[in-house]
Formats: structure tokens, C-alpha cells, sequence
């Protein structure tokens, strides 16, 4: 009897349509034959487009043709880089760093595609576009500045080099990331004294115990306290240790990421800073924030750092006193003279005065933050707010290239950690989206937190995406609880989420989160604010083992605490905007130079005095390293966003934080609408007016600062 030939599926699992991906079968041996078979179909499908009659173009057989051209390839690099992110292996890594040249060299040639541009350019300047829908229109439109932004209508010679600088930047970028990741996980601290961890949680002490003993460095009968430099694990040392010497041996191996041996960025830096610049000025811009902010919504590199100045004037009066006034505490509470804190004291310190201060202390609230209950609360205020229904849906995780058993209906996933869930309409009842969520730290799975999207639904279809963060592990099969930060993060990365899952626009293209990296930032950071009103907590603050809501008494304090040091916390993200904008617009001033001397003159006014120099974040800043643009030129976006969702919460303040329709007009006037208009008239759609500064000073308690 013959046997059935494989299906596409089992051929290319890589590429496979399934909506529901087989994680499973995505192994290294099936990455280079998936993606080049995805590379040969992405280049035959741009040659049909170059082949036409340009007399007899259309939008379907052009700027159409062209989004669906890498849709396959789009799909299995996409799910491909995923996996870097979250299950690295050597094997894995190797496959795709031998893919990287070819697929970074053609998406990088699409642009610079003679033949492709012309046949573009043969619909995109015809009057035939004036009879398309706006939004497709503005699809034509926002593509053609695309491809003149990337290189379409430079010489020959001009695209080659361009096309060598993006090869050579994936590359770059990509050695970068991995030298944070591996030089991360190449440092523990284990603790075998007890008295060392004095000050720090019990939750703390428990997570490093289980930990020692995971990786078989502890025993009930000779206990172990393991370290790692993920931010769960460290932080609460830097934060509550009352040991001096441990706060500074976990904060000399932090600060050293990305900055010593075979794992130093340093050349990278500058290597990665060389070759934007040279980009920018092959495409006739004179640094590379001009470049990258040609289409953002501030413009230009010197609109967005004199957004930034402008906003370090405002705060810089508290910020310092933030620092005068932490320094007169320790030398108050030790009996030395005042003088200047040092970097591994700072967190610490701040800690005792905040507890001293507002009877506060981050363990007080960590009971009512258990992750499940956290997610099922946010799940209820978007179903208030938003209208939607978010339901859990069984899932499973079966090893990488095992024979799975019948699972069922069950969805299969990535980590036994992974969970999946449905969204859908509250009224019609129509799947808009399905995400998986994994929250906490393993040492395949890179830092920080994010959301991405896996597919793209069309008009009728729904969205894949994804929520991942590195949150506090649960420990000894009890739940896992989050610090009210964490809380907040995960109410960030859903609102990514949302933004993606609640699109309504028909181009791919044009949908989700696809919109000016300056706006992206809005709808994560709106749903922060949920984090901290009384109404909203009660929906999803409720204390694992009772039940109980947060007391009032501990809700004042929490609200009393929260601008805290705020302006120092300002600063901070100001300073990391500040050194990307200085250095991608101003690197003639800084080449050559050590990266570290760079830094302190960069951020003379925007750094505290401290008793010892930290080096340089630059070797361990994935943001503007770890891809060829990612947020570089664009950490102004963060704050930029700040100002946005500070102002439009007002409305939502004087309407009902958990207003329908307030929350209706959001989602029809921002988050359906991705990058079908600009950004600056869909947020005049929702609030009726331009944006104003005052509410963020305001919220963050720094107003009287602004008017001093």
C-alpha cells in the first residue's frame, strides 16, 4: 500500500498555515530548508510584479501583489526569531545566524529593486489611485515614502552600499544581542551563609532557594540561595539586602552585561553608531534621527531632543533634590557625614526611606498581585471598557520534534508555562484574536518584556499575537506574586496587545501596532493607569489566599507613594533618550572617543553624583542595539507617549475610567484604526484637540517643579 506523501505542513513546518502553530515541530533542522523554500516562492512573487506591463498595472497586481509577496516568508522568519527570543539553543542559534545574510539581504533589496520601483511607481503616480478607498490610498502612499526612504531612487551604487550596511547591521545587532544574553547567564552568586540575605523577602529567599536547588546547588539539609543577574532575581537584593558587599557584587557583575571579554560590546557600539550614520547620509539626511523620525510624529532628531530638554529643565529641580534629600537620610539614619551614595546603595536606601516615610513596603502588596488573577482582572476591565470577551483556552506543550499524543482540542505552545486565550466581541460574538502569554524568567528567554504579532488577520479574520514579560516565578507550587511594577508591565504589554488584536484595518500592512513609533507607545501606557485606581484594582487586587481586596489603609499609602522619587524615575528615562538622541545625531562629537567618558559628558546633567561611576548602558541597551533600527533615535518615544496617554486618560477620568463609551471611542478612534490616518488626527478623533504637556507633570507630581 502506498503511503500518503507528506503534507505541506509536515514538509515546512516553519511556514505552515495553521492558525494554531505547532510549536513542536518548529526544530533547527527544519530552518534552513523552511526558509529558503519561503526566499525562493517571496523572490518569484517580486519578479512577477517587476514582469508586468506597466501600462496595465493595477493595485491588486502591485502594491497588493507586494504585501502578499513575503506574507510565507514573513510567517516562518517571524516564528523563527520568536523562538530565538524565548527558547534559545545552540543549534537554533546556528541555523539562524546561516539564514540571516540571505533574508536580511532580501528584504533589504526589495526597496532598491530597480524593476520593482517602477512598476510601483506606474500605479502609485496614476490617476487610478484617486479612485481607491482613503485607506488603501494612504497603503499607496505611505509605501512609495517606504521605498524612497529605504533607497528606491538612489544610483546603483548607492543602493549596493545600502544593502551591504543592512546586511552587515543585522548581523551586527543580532552578535550584540546574543553577547546581553549569554553574558547575562554566564553569572550566579550562591550564598551558603543565611545572615547574608538579611533584609531581603521571604518571597525573594524562597525564589533563590528553589532555584539553588534546581540546578542541584542546594539541599533541604544544605540549603543555598542562587542569584542570576535576571531582574526578578537580582532586584530585590539591590532594593532590601541590608549587606553591603552583596548589593555591590550583584551590582558590579549587573553593570559589567555586555561589557567584558569575548561578550564586550563596545566595538559593536560603535561599529552599529558607523554604519547608521553612513546610511543617513547616503540617503541624503544628515544623521540617522532624521532619517528615522522623517515619518514619526516629532519630525526630525532636533524637534525630538528639544522635547527631551525641554522636559529635563521641568524635572531637574526635583531630581536633584531627590538626590540631596536620599543622601541626608542615609547619613541620617547611619551617623556618618553626608556625602555621595553610592550605586548599589541607591535602591536600597530609597527603599528604607520609602518604607519610613508611607508605611509602605512592595511585600505588603505583593499578596494581592497573584498573576492569574491579575490577568483575569484586566480581562474584565476590557470587557467593560472595550467590548470584548477573553477566555482561557486549554493548552499543551509536547517537546521539540517528539511525536505528540492526541491533545485533544488543547492548543499547543512553546513552555509548559505558556498560556493561550481567546478574544472576542462582546455584541457579534466574532473571534477577533487569539495570544499566548508567558511571563516569567528562564535562561533561554532574553530579558524585559514584549508583545508581537504571529499573524495578521484580514477583514472577517483574526489576529495572533503575543504577550512575554520576566515577572517573579512561583515558587514551591504556590502562585506566583507580582510586585505592583510587574502588575503594571503586564497591563502594558496588553494594551500592545489590544492594539494588535482589535484592528480593524483591511491592509496588513497599515494594521495593529504598525503605526509611527512615537504613537505605538499610547495604548500600552493608557492601560497603566488601571493599575491605580480604586475601581479598577478592586477587579483584579484581591489577596490569593482570602480574597480580600486591598485596605483602604494600604490603597492611601500605595497612592500617597506613588510620585515617590518620582522625578529621579523621570530622569532615568530621559537620560536613556537623551545619550540615543545625542549619539544618533551628534556622533561626529563622540567618535573614537571611550565609551564610557561619552556617556558621563552626554549625561553630565541627567545622571545623580554618585561615589562610583557605573560603566556605560550602551553595551547592554537592547532597545537601541539588538536590531538594525528598533527604538535607536526613538527612545523619545516613550516619554513622547507619556504625554499622549496622560492627557487622554483625562478624558477618561472625567467620563468613567470604566466608561463604555469613553472606552468605545478609544477603541474606535485608536486602537481599530492602526495607521489608516495619521497619528496626529486619529488622537485628535478621540479627545477633539492636540495634546497638552501638563497632564503628565501633573500625574507625575512634578507640575510645581515645571512652574519653578
Amino acid at each position: 500500500m502506498r503511503e500518503n506523501p507528506p503534507t505541506f505542513s509536515a514538509m515546512h513546518p516553519f511556514l505552515a498555515p495553521d492558525f494554531h502553530i505547532r510549536w513542536s515541530t518548529l526544530v533547527p533542522e527544519a530552518i534552513e530548508p523552511d526558509i529558503r523554500h519561503a526566499l525562493e516562492g517571496a523572490k518569484a512573487a517580486i519578479e512577477a510584479i517587476c514582469a508586468q506591463d506597466p501600462g496595465a498595472v493595477t493595485y491588486e497586481s502591485t502594491f497588493h501583489a507586494l504585501e502578499q509577496a513575503t506574507e510565507e516568508l514573513g510567517r516562518g522568519w517571524g516564528r523563527l526569531n520568536h523562538l530565538d527570543s524565548v527558547c534559545d539553543s545552540p543549534a537554533q542559534r546556528e541555523a539562524l545566524n546561516a539564514m540571516l545574510p540571505e533574508v536580511t539581504d532580501f528584504y533589504s533589496s526589495i526597496a532598491l529593486n530597480e524593476r520593482l520601483w517602477q512598476a510601483l511607481k506606474a500605479f502609485g503616480e496614476s490617476a487610478a489611485v484617486e479612485l481607491l478607498d482613503p485607506v488603501r490610498k494612504r497603503f499607496v502612499e505611505e509605501t512609495l515614502a517606504d521605498f524612497r526612504q529605504s533607497g528606491a531612487d538612489l544610483p546603483e551604487a548607492g543602493k549596493k552600499r545600502v544593502a551591504e550596511i543592512e546586511a552587515e547591521l543585522s548581523k551586527l545587532t543580532k552578535q550584540y544581542s546574543e553577547r546581553v544574553l549569554d553574558s547575562t547567564n554566564a553569572w550566579e552568586l550562591i550564598v551558603t551563609e543565611e545572615s547574608r540575605l538579611d533584609g531581603l523577602p521571604e518571597s525573594a529567599k524562597a525564589a533563590a532557594l528553589a532555584n539553588a536547588k534546581a540546578k542541584g546547588v542546594a539541599t533541604a539539609e544544605q540549603p543555598a540561595w542562587r542569584f542570576t543577574l535576571q531582574f526578578p532575581s537580582m532586584y530585590p537584593v539591590m532594593q532590601h539586602a541590608h549587606d553591603d558587599s552583596l548589593r555591590r557584587e550583584v551590582w558590579e557583575a549587573s553593570v559589567r552585561v555586555g561589557g567584558y571579554g569575548d561578550y564586550d560590546n563596545t566595538s559593536l557600539v560603535w561599529k552599529i553608531l558607523e554604519l547608521r550614520h553612513e546610511k543617513a547620509g547616503i540617503l541624503g539626511h544628515p544623521h540617522f534621527a532624521d532619517l528615522t523620525l522623517l515619518r514619526r510624529m516629532a519630525g526630525n532628531g532636533e524637534s525630538a531632543l528639544a522635547f527631551i530638554e525641554n522636559l529635563h529643565q521641568r524635572v531637574l529641580p526635583g531630581f536633584q533634590a531627590d538626590y540631596r534629600q536620599l543622601g541626608q537620610y542615609k547619613a541620617a539614619k547611619t551617623g556618618a557625614p553626608v556625602g555621595l551614595l553610592e550605586p548599589w546603595e541607591v535602591a536600597y536606601w530609597a527603599e528604607r526611606q520609602r518604607k519610613e516615610n508611607y508605611d509602605l513596603d512592595d511585600e505588603a502588596l505583593r499578596p494581592y498581585f497573584p498573576v492569574d488573577g491579575v490577568m483575569s482582572g484586566m480581562f474584565e476591565i476590557a470587557t467593560r471598557v472595550f467590548g470584548i470577551r477573553i477566555r482561557k483556552v486549554d493548552s499543551v506543550h509536547i517537546e521539540p520534534g517528539a511525536t505528540p499524543a492526541d491533545a485533544g482540542t488543547a492548543v499547543e505552545v512553546w513552555h509548559p508555562e505558556v498560556s493561550f486565550y481567546e478574544i472576542h466581541d462582546s455584541r457579534s460574538g466574532a473571534h477577533l484574536g487569539s495570544f499566548y502569554a508567558d511571563w516569567h524568567p528562564r535562561e533561554s528567554k532574553r530579558g524585559g518584556a514584549w508583545m508581537n504579532s504571529l499573524h495578521t488577520g484580514g477583514p472577517g479574520e483574526p489576529h495572533l499575537g503575543l504577550i512575554v514579560g520576566n515577572m517573579s516565578p512561583p515558587v514551591d507550587g504556590k502562585p506566583a506574586l507580582l510586585t505592583h511594577n510587574e502588575v503594571e508591565t503586564i497591563f502594558h504589554e496588553f494594551g500592545h496587545l489590544l492594539h494588535g488584536m482589535l484592528s480593524e484595518v483591511p491592509v496588513k500592512s497599515l494594521s495593529g501596532t504598525n503605526v509611527p513609533w512615537d504613537f505605538v507607545e499610547l495604548p500600552s501606557q493608557i492601560m497603566e493607569n488601571y493599575c491605580w485606581d480604586r475601581e479598577s484594582l478592586d477587579l483584579f487586587a484581591r489577596h490569593h489566599e482570602s480574597g480580600e481586596a486591598i485596605p483602604e489603609d494600604l490603597f492611601s499609602r500605595m497612592i500617597a507613594a506613588r510620585n515617590y522619587m518620582s522625578a529621579s524615575a523621570f530622569m532615568r528615562q530621559l537620560s536613556f533618550a537623551k545619550i540615543d538622541l545625542e549619539l544618533h545625531i551628534h556622533l561626529e562629537n563622540w567618535r573614537g572617543g571611550d565609551l564610557d567618558e561619552v556617556d558621563r559628558q552626554v549625561l553630565a546633567d541627567y545622571r545623580a553624583p554618585l561615589g562610583t561611576d557605573a560603566p556605560s548602558m550602551l553595551r547592554r541597551f537592547n532597545h537601541l542595539f539588538s536590531s538594525p533600527t528598533g527604538y535607536a533615535a526613538g527612545y523619545y518615544s516613550y516619554k513622547w507617549s507619556e504625554v499622549l496617554d496622560a492627557d487622554a486618560f483625562t478624558r477618561f477620568q472625567k467620563e468613567g475610567i470604566l466608561n463604555p463609551e469613553t472606552g468605545g471611542s478609544f477603541r474606535e478612534h485608536i486602537l481599530s484604526k492602526g495607521n489608516s490616518a495619521p497619528a496626529d488626527e486619529l488622537y485628535r478623533r478621540f479627545m477633539g484637540r492636540d495634546p497638552e504637556l501638563e497632564p503628565l507633570l501633573v500625574r507625575s507630581g512634578l507640575s510645581s517643579a515645571a512652574v519653578a
